[in-house]
């Protein structure tokens, strides 16, 4: 990984061996793996233990560290794990223990197009509420907040009437503040929070429902560019570009599979299956596969449900958890980390307070885990109790992965208010019906164009899956 003579080396985040040992320890500690031996051997040889919060070390290994970094890896992959039982990763397993799991709808119906321009809308404006302060500390997005009179947080975040000694301690997010402060935004970003639904949009018009893992795989490759992906999104993709085919993709070295990625990625299949939470997650679980197992896996298999049961029209949010919950194995730490948010989000009046007793919770849990911010999104969905902008408002102002719990909290509320109109203007106008994107054609995009593209998706989804039905009977 050395560089030019005497130039820096290329430095490569979140797939370089020495730097995934630290976090395929945090897992292993938050598994119950037994991996005090590993550890010891990795310590001794001079590695380090802590997990590197923005996915690289600053200088490469040695030769040698980085050679024994990818043989413990796979020890610690092996080491057995006392949840394995109650958190399966197929899907077979996972509806065996889920003694709800839905069943399909009498008769289907196409979704609204108004209410998957509602959808696409909040999931946009949530992400972009959330970029400026993505990565920062909690105590930092709450100072931020209140320099300008925003917090409780009620509108988009501003540099303006910030004291400069404020921001030089807790700077914006570098990448994010030049489009998503509410002096700059000027159309939706590029974001990958955007990215994946776009691509998930693209999957289903080009294979249908019928896609396979390999099918993602085959349009990631395609149609996504590697710059673009993070965490367990990249190691997946540098397992495919070396040969690894899925489901592997997702346990090979891959210390962050019970992240928060895959949950990121599941609204289409919730949006084009209005009233039919159990083939939403389905489609979400052959989706989420290519990099996840277990938790990770039922992130995205929670959203879908709680979005195609949004979708609806006639549910409320709680409904919606209720029934992401219905698609997540009950004992499972996903399961407990949703109860937990929706038990502290009943139990403080103020906000902020639940958010305290859900950080001190999961203080071992690294800001990108799916778990934590599970916990925190369902306390947002249910302490906002519907409302759009107080949804998004705390799913940011619960800190973490800041733009990834807007964006999920904004496609619900968005899908539960049914309509673009029926959001305040202040959280649409700036969006300028304009998403810009690395996918394919989509650079440029407008809500209500991807709407109609999501509706004829999901019409011709329906219209495959009635002949398929026809045809098995």
């Amino acid at each position: 990984m050395a560089g030019a003579p005497g130039g820096p080396a290329l430095r490569l985040t979140w797939v370089q061996p020495e730097d995934l040992v630290g976090h395929e320890l945090a897992q292993a500690a938050q598994d119950g793996r037994d991996s005090g031996a590993v550890e010891r051997r990795w310590l001794a040889a001079g590695g380090h233990r802590a997990p590197e919060r923005a996915g690289a070390s600053p200088r490469p290994a040695p030769p040698a560290l980085r050679a024994l970094a990818g043989e413990l890896l796979d020890e610690l992959a092996a080491l057995p794990s006392p949840w394995a039982e109650r958190e399966p990763t197929g899907l077979a397993a996972i509806r065996a223990a889920c003694r709800n799991w839905p069943s399909p709808p009498a008769r289907s119906t196409p979704p609204a197009t108004e209410r998957l321009h509602a959808a696409w809308l909040g999931r946009a404006a949530g992400c972009v509420l959330g970029k400026p302060v993505e990565k920062l500390p909690l105590a930092a997005i709450r100072e931020l907040g209140r320099a300008t009179g925003n917090w409780p947080l009620r509108d988009w975040f501003t540099a303006r009437g910030v004291p400069a000694s404020l921001l030089a301690a807790h700077p914006w997010n570098r990448r994010s503040a030049p489009t998503s402060l509410a002096e700059n935004i000027d159309g939706a970003p590029e974001d990958d929070d955007l990215n994946y639904p776009l691509l998930n949009l693209l999957l289903l018009r080009r294979y249908g429902t019928g896609f396979t893992t390999s099918d993602v795989a085959s349009l990631w490759l395609d149609e996504l560019p590697a710059g673009r992906t993070f965490t367990a999104e990249r190691v997946a993709y540098r397992n495919l570009l070396a040969g690894v085919e899925p489901p592997a993709t997702a346990t090979h070295r891959n210390p962050f599979r019970e992240w928060i990625g895959a949950q990121i990625r599941a609204d289409v299949f919730g949006w084009t299956h209005p009233g039919d939470p159990g083939r939403a997650a389905e489609l979400a679980h052959r989706d989420a596969v290519l990099t996840h197992t277990a938790n990770g896996v039922y992130g995205a298999m929670f959203v879908a449900a709680a979005v195609a049961v949004a979708m609806t029209g006639t549910a409320d949010a709680h409904a919606c958890l209720a029934a992401g919950l219905d698609v997540v194995p009950p004992e499972s730490r996903y399961a407990r980390a949703v109860r937990l948010g929706v038990e502290a989000a009943r139990a403080h009046g103020e906000f902020d307070a639940a958010v305290d007793t859900l950080h001190a919770h999961f203080a071992d849990h690294h800001w990108v885990h799916a778990l934590p911010n599970a916990a925190l999104l369902a306390a947002a969905l249910t302490h906002a109790d519907g409302d759009f902008g107080g949804s998004i408002c705390r799913a940011v102002a619960a800190g973490l992965d800041t733009d990834s719990n807007g964006a999920t909290a904004g496609s619900i509320a968005g899908a539960l208010a049914g309509s673009p109109e029926a959001l305040p203007t202040r959280w649409t106008a700036p969006l300028r019906n304009r998403l810009a994107s690395s996918v394919a054609d989509f650079d440029g995009v407008g809500f209500d164009r991807l709407a109609a593209l999501t509706r004829e998706v999901a019409t011709a989804s329906e219209a495959a899956e009635n002949a398929t039905s026809r045809e098995a009977s």
